[in-house]
């Protein structure tokens, strides 16, 4: 049986350098932090990257560089949630994209900030065995339900419940209508035992930390990378305040689960990438 590396990565979308870094003789642009990610993916050389906070300007850096490498990868156009996959090793045969709503129904507020948070589909066959799943990137709604956080928004839980909810009905109708299994990663601005998490375990997925055979990471994948600058060390608090996450359905064996956080890496984006190796049975 083939394994496929599957990766979600939060690339930070930021296209120019801030005024802070400037002063510190840095440079945050996307020219400046594109070869990070382009280092990170021939390192690790992912199948299936599914994105979130990319912009047209990050994707062009890095498929450039990547280009100069013995690695392909086509994209999946999502906004800011689009995928990268190898074109020599899977044929696309269906695609989806979705701008999550601004509006949470029965609740005032806006629930999609600048319109970035949205999902992105693809319908994978692999060349070699011919088996097909499907497989999704998302980004979810990110303020807090802490009345005391400087990023309260009442409702915040519920409304990544309810986005979620969304993105995983149309992630079963699409798998269904290819009677395929499938994959959900990404940033949900939600930690372990969080409405929205819990909202796609309780209906059927799995988390790849917790069935993982092999090398499983337990660190929080997240550290301080804004326009102000960035930390030198990744936050402590382990895998239950993690965000960034990867879920499958039945049909799936997951052999991995594991956050790449090199030092060098610290300047590029405030999340680890993550990535996991699976089987389709």
């Amino acid at each position: 049986m083939e394994t496929i590396r599957i990766m979600s990565n939060n690339l930070w979308k930021n296209d120019k350098n801030s005024p802070d870094w400037e002063a510190l003789g840095l440079n945050c642009s996307a020219r400046a932090r594109a070869p990070g990610f382009i280092r990170v993916y021939s390192e690790i050389q992912p199948d299936i990257i599914g994105m979130q906070e990319s912009s047209d300007v990050m994707l062009d850096y890095i498929l450039g560089g990547l280009a100069q490498s013995d690695i392909r990868y086509g994209v999946l156009w999502g906004k800011d949630t689009p995928i990268l996959y190898r074109q020599d090793k899977f044929d696309v045969i269906d695609y989806d994209y979705f701008l999550y709503p601004e509006e949470f129904p029965g609740h005032e507020g806006v629930f999609n900030n600048g319109r970035t948070k949205s999902w992105c589909i693809g319908v994978f066959r692999n060349k070699q065995t011919g088996k097909v799943f499907a497989f999704m990137s998302t980004h979810i709604w990110w303020m807090s339900n802490n009345p005391e956080s400087k990023s309260y928004h009442p409702f915040s839980d519920e409304a990544r419940e309810y986005q979620i909810s969304l993105a995983l009905a149309k992630l079963k109708e699409i798998a269904a209508k290819h009677s395929c299994p499938y994959i959900i990663v990404g940033d949900f601005n939600a930690a372990w035992n969080s409405y929205a998490l819990n909202h796609l375990i309780n209906n059927g997925m799995l988390h790849a930390h917790e069935i993982a055979t092999g090398e499983v990471d337990h660190t929080r994948g997240t550290h301080r990378c804004t326009h102000t600058g960035y930390g030198d060390s990744y936050y402590e608090g382990g895998f239950k305040m993690a965000i960034d996450h990867i879920l499958v359905s039945e049909g799936i064996d997951v052999l991995n689960f594991i956050r790449h956080s090199p030092e060098y890496y610290l300047p590029i984006s405030d999340h680890s990438p993550v990535y996991s190796d699976i089987i389709i049975k």
